[in-house]
């Protein structure tokens, strides 16, 4: 005679059992839905998540603001999506961009038109893209509810820096090197999801080949940290033909793969760049770059206090536990060297060697933290995977206890979702509060907060002003902000042995701009404000103008003659 709870399996499914079961409270039914179901409802939600954060970050996209930076890669992206994919006649800086960034903003434009908006927008998708692929890895291993409270916290990390706008203006506006960690990211999750298939190693080899053509950090930093992790993993297995040797050949012979690229893209008529500093500093030097860089992890992680932090100084302190997070995510790898995935090793290593390259070259100093921006998404990625263990949801005995500790041991893993998303929210709710900076603001990113252009494109548009010459910080904003309608191209003035003379620059500009047989520049935008740039200084340079406006802190200076005549070739340059 059976017991009141002994019940076979064969009556079980007779009467129902499991699904009454399944329905009683404290249980979750979610789970007997089928695999189909639950796979969709996944999708759903990752995919409503996304929509969520790619809203947040265009609209604090909108609240920086654009300067000619980044107005010369909306002008790039033009000519890219127009069918100049060798971007003949352009100079690019030290980075080019045109792997990533250039085709994301190019896309924008298709869709939006020239100009600011699909320039924040693009911002907004590269930063995106970032962020996916950071809560992709971090989530690499971990249970459902777990891979949803490491996604809260990456976002989090990622978020909280855009409080400031010191950290905006690098994030969030013209590309700066934010989205060159998605090149990291993605080989990491190939190693960690497809090592076991062939195609993997030479695949990671061809995306940071991509990668190198569009930012020589793919070179310095993520290319040894692959190289050093995957050596370091073929020694320790003692096994020569291996996944971690042919990654470490892949990611080594896309250097030289990159330069040939490059060497036949300049005899073809191709792009000119400024090499990058890819020298030492003086090692008595080293130590001095130690406050200045502990000051530029600080500024990226929003660990500061400035006064345009929208949280005041809770976002400091907020910064301040982002960075201690991914110390501890990094002191964790490194405590658990030798059964840590391959991926950790590689996120690991690319902070430390970032940071190291950063510290012994001539780059470190007060607000120049762009060429070590990677280390944010590594960085969270690293804090996700330390503060949130791999098996968040699984079942735990409930043994004896309180009332209240048993109903925490049963939903402990909804709690920390949760709590993970609202961490998430908080900054980036903050971020979205500031006041929107316009469409283009400009002209330097620290002049007095910059001055908006607006006014000064307005009153050249209306005037039927087409083609004309001005500093750097005046010139490509314009030309991006008015759709192109009115162009402004930036020119070098200075004083010579022979007086006064122009010449085009050699820094992010494009030669076909100073032709005149093509253009016909007939005027200047001279601005008192800047050295160099004062309608003294051109005047002294072109020649007395027939007429002079004053609009707003700019003095508009009209010629009757191609100034293009007086413009001198920019000088040779050494091309990367």
């Amino acid at each position: 005679m059976l017991g009141v709870h002994e019940v076979s399996a064969s009556d079980e499914r007779l009467t129902g059992g499991r699904a009454e079961k399944a329905s009683e409270p404290g249980t979750t039914g979610s789970r007997n839905a089928s695999p189909s179901r639950r796979r969709w409802r996944a999708t759903a939600a990752w995919t409503a998540a996304g929509l969520v954060l790619a809203v947040f970050y265009v609209r604090i996209s909108d609240s920086g603001r654009i300067v000619s930076d980044g107005a010369n890669s909306a002008l790039q992206a033009w000519d890219l999506i127009h069918g100049h994919i060798l971007m003949h006649g352009w100079i690019f800086g030290d980075a080019t961009y045109l792997t990533l960034e250039l085709p994301i903003n190019g896309v924008m434009q298709l869709i939006f038109g020239l100009g600011p908006r699909a320039t924040h927008v693009a911002s907004a998708l590269t930063y995106l893209i970032v962020a996916a692929c950071a809560v992709a890895v971090a989530g690499l291993g971990g249970s459902g509810p777990a891979r949803a409270a490491r996604a809260g916290v990456v976002v989090a990390v990622l978020s909280v820096p855009l409080t400031s706008l010191l950290a905006l203006w690098l994030l969030l506006e013209e590309p700066d090197h934010t989205g060159t960690p998605a090149f990291l990211l993605i080989a990491v999750l190939l190693m960690d999801r497809l090592a076991d298939r062939r195609f993997t190693a030479p695949l990671i080899g061809v995306l940071l080949c991509v990668g190198e053509i569009g930012d020589g950090t793919v070179e310095y930093a993520v290319v040894p940290a692959i190289a050093v992790a995957c050596g370091y993993r073929a020694l320790a297995s003692r096994k020569l033909r291996s996944f971690d040797t042919a990654t470490l050949v892949a990611a080594l012979a896309s250097v030289p793969a990159q330069m040939l690229i490059r060497w036949v893209t300049v005899r073809l008529g191709g792009y000119l760049m400024v090499p990058p500093q890819a020298f030492l500093a003086s090692p008595s030097q080293w130590l001095k770059h130690v406050p200045v860089v502990w000051l530029n992890i600080r500024h990226i992680f929003g660990a500061v206090y400035p006064t345009a932090n929208v949280l005041g100084l809770f976002g400091g302190v907020l910064g301040m536990l982002c960075l201690l997070a991914a110390a501890v995510g990094l002191v964790r790898v490194a405590w658990s060297w030798r059964r840590a995935s391959r991926g950790d090793q590689v996120l690991a290593l690319m902070i430390v060697l970032n940071i190291a390259v950063y510290l012994i070259s001539p780059l470190p100093q007060p607000g120049g933290y762009r060429e070590i921006v990677a280390i944010l998404p590594c960085g969270a990625v690293l804090a996700a995977r330390a503060l949130v263990p791999a098996r968040l949801g699984a079942a735990r005995p409930q043994g004896d206890g309180s009332p209240a500790a048993r109903w925490w041991r049963a939903r402990y893993a909804s709690v920390a979702v949760v709590l993970a998303v609202l961490a998430a929210l908080l900054p980036l709710s903050a971020a979205a509060t500031r006041p929107s900076a316009g469409p283009a603001i400009g002209p330097a990113p620290f002049d007095g907060w910059s001055t908006p252009t607006g006014p000064l494109t307005a009153w050249l548009e209306a005037h039927r002003y087409a083609y004309g010459l001005g500093g750097y910080w005046n010139s490509s904003i314009v030309s991006l902000q008015s759709g192109d309608r009115v162009q402004v191209r930036a020119i070098s003035i200075g004083l010579g042995r022979h007086g006064w003379f122009a010449q085009e620059p050699n820094w992010e500009t494009n030669d076909l701009w100073f032709d005149p047989a093509l253009h016909d520049a007939t005027f200047v935008v001279a601005d008192p404000k800047i050295a160099w740039s004062s309608p003294a200084d051109y005047e002294a340079t072109f020649g007395k103008p027939v007429a002079t406006y004053r609009v707003g802190r700019w003095v508009i200076l009209d010629y009757r003659e191609n100034l293009l005549l007086k413009v001198a070739p920019r000088p040779p340059m050494d091309s990367a």
